[in-house]
């Protein structure tokens, strides 16, 4: 995708190089002639003219980071040279049309591979993932398998520069301040002497090292566990899992409790309850009939949530503390699901025992606006139309399978959407 500047944007910049005093400015040009020609480099055609606007805000940003405390030693290391990735913005601005029903989706991120390359993972590392559970209070299979789903235990955490990822997408990404402060935090990080710029790599958002943190998550979290006094996130596999217990410690991790269980659900059950704002005592919901698949006692969670991800025909969860500490990495119910339920086969317990609907097609997002938009239509508000299954969708849903007699699991169909148009 390619995007030129608008005028006036191209006048804010260059009103903004024009302010600035003298000799800074003069400095500040001579500096933007070497980015100019580094950044147009290698960029197609017509990407260019882009490009060469992204020098000038690149001047910009470097006066702004040099009055926020900036080093002008790290300003040189860390952003001359630096180019406008065109990729970049290709990956922000793509919206998938469809999402991967939840069961594709755990599918991959807990397959038999992955499972069996984390038991290798974690017997090679094993004092150290035992070590940092004893200092946070984190099951070493939590930590693995995090590391797995993150970066596929190190195989895959991205190419990108974070530096060029976010600089490009602080000029022209969906989300231009969020990425400029994280650009800002990653000279920070370069300024304290964690990493160099050439090894600061990862995801087109930004994301970084073995376990994707954000830089201001890196800055917060991260924890030099090898006692190096750096933060290596990237190469110290101690740094790495010290530094995801850490984070999910300061999330609010209970040590001793489990994530969740698999439950199964009494006839009757009313699934407007089956959201995670519902929260009771796993004796109040033993008493509504949830049931672990073993007969077993549920797990003893003071504030337990029950969830239907894949609705009334697929499994059901009783999650507690330790899923919304997970959701704290990655606020969808999915990923957490997959850390869970991968973390519980790599310490040999059992994944997911009741099968998934997987004969049910995902509906596009354009789909889903237009369910939104029937079911506002017919009186069950949900607010306005925008593609994603929330809470408010699923409550009118809801609500629409209990005028027309079905189970109100919320769970969005093909065939409910048909329903809908009649």
């Amino acid at each position: 995708m390619k995007r030129m500047l608008t005028t006036p944007l191209l006048l804010a910049l260059l009103a903004g190089c024009q302010a600035a005093p003298t000799s800074e400015a003069n400095v500040d040009r001579e500096a933007q002639r070497g980015e100019a020609t580094d950044a147009v480099a290698g960029v197609e055609a017509g990407d260019r003219a882009a490009a060469a606007d992204f020098a000038g805000w690149l001047a910009d940003f470097r006066r702004e980071a040099r009055a926020e405390g900036i080093g002008e030693a790290t300003l040189a290391r860390a952003l001359d040279g630096l180019r406008y990735r065109p990729r970049v913005i290709e990956l922000d601005r793509s919206q998938p049309e469809f999402v991967r029903p939840i069961w594709q989706y755990l599918d991959s991120a807990v397959s038999a591979t992955r499972v069996t390359t984390g038991r290798e993972r974690l017997d090679a590392h094993r004092a150290t993932a035992r070590e940092m559970e004893r200092r946070y209070g984190v099951p070493a299979e939590v930590i693995v398998a995090i590391w797995g789903i993150e970066s596929n235990y190190g195989g895959n955490f991205g190419d990108f520069s974070t530096l060029e990822a976010l600089a490009t997408l602080a000029y022209d990404g969906r989300r231009r301040d969020f990425a400029r402060d994280e650009l800002l935090a990653a000279l920070r990080i370069l300024e304290a002497g964690d990493i160099s710029p050439e090894r600061m790599q990862g995801s087109w958002a930004g994301a970084m090292g073995h376990t994707q943190f954000i830089p201001s998550s890196f800055e917060a979290y991260a924890v030099d566990g090898d006692g190096d006094g750096r933060r290596d996130i990237w190469g110290s596999i101690p740094d790495v899992m010290a530094s995801t217990a850490n984070y999910l410690d300061r999330a609010g991790w209970q040590a001793g409790q489990p994530w969740g269980v698999e439950v199964r659900l009494p006839e009757g059950f009313d699934y407007a309850e089956t959201e995670l704002t519902t929260r009771r005592p796993s004796r109040d919901w033993a008493e509504r009939g949830v049931r672990t698949l073993d007969g077993a006692p549920l797990p003893d969670l003071a504030e337990a949530s029950v969830i239907v991800p894949g609705g009334a025909e697929g499994p059901a969860f009783l999650v507690g503390p330790n899923f919304r500490a997970i959701l704290r990495y990655n606020n969808a119910t999915s990923y957490a699901l997959a850390v869970g339920t991968l973390a519980d086969e790599l310490a040999g317990r059992e994944g997911v025992v009741q099968g998934w609907p997987r004969e049910e097609q995902p509906l596009s997002r354009r789909q889903v606006r237009e369910m939104q938009r029937l079911l506002n239509q017919r009186g069950f508000e949900v607010g306005a139309p925008d593609g994603v299954m929330g809470p408010n969708t699923r409550r009118g849903l809801r609500e629409f399978q209990a005028a027309i007699g079905t189970t109100p699991d919320g769970f969005a169909t093909r065939n409910l959407l048909e329903r809908l148009k009649r």
